[in-house]
């Protein structure tokens, strides 16, 4: 009898992995380092119904020939920046610190790589005494009342 149970043999598996297993980042690593071939696609908007989604500004797009771009800061306003901060004996620095700016933003606004900022703007003409908006760059300006 004991030669005849070698006959039957009875395998106990554990069940393969789930889908959501299978996907799983574990999962994929794993069959990585086995060296199996894992295929793995990225989907466009997944979860979502938004393949045949068209937007209204893609055709307006779609026609526009003109290559846009943010206005920059002028080079002419630069250097009223340079020479006004220089004449007060100011570095970028010291100038950026005066406004509570970074000092990357005043090597911006001198470049003429900046996009103009209003606010800041306003901070350095009060900073160096000149104007850098207007008609009137590079003039004096005038200390006018203060509004309450």
């Amino acid at each position: 009898m004991a030669e005849s149970d070698w006959d039957t043999v009875t395998v106990l598996r554990k069940k393969g992995p789930s889908a959501a297993q299978a996907k799983s980042k574990q999962a994929i690593v794993s069959a990585q380092r086995r060296g199996e071939e894992v295929e793995t696609s990225k989907k466009w908007a997944a979860g979502q119904n938004k393949q045949h989604l068209v937007t209204k500004n893609t055709a307006k797009l779609d026609r526009e020939t003109e290559e846009l771009q943010h206005h920059r800061v002028s080079l002419e306003v630069g250097k009223v920046i340079q020479q006004g901060r220089q004449n007060k004996g100011l570095t970028q620095k010291d100038l950026a610190t005066k406004i509570n700016e970074k000092p990357q933003v005043i090597a911006d606004y001198e470049c003429g790589k900046a996009i103009p900022n209003n606010q800041v703007m306003g901070k350095i003409e009060r900073a160096i005494g000149l104007k850098l908006r207007g008609k009137d760059i590079g003039e004096p300006l005038e200390a006018g009342p203060k509004k309450k």
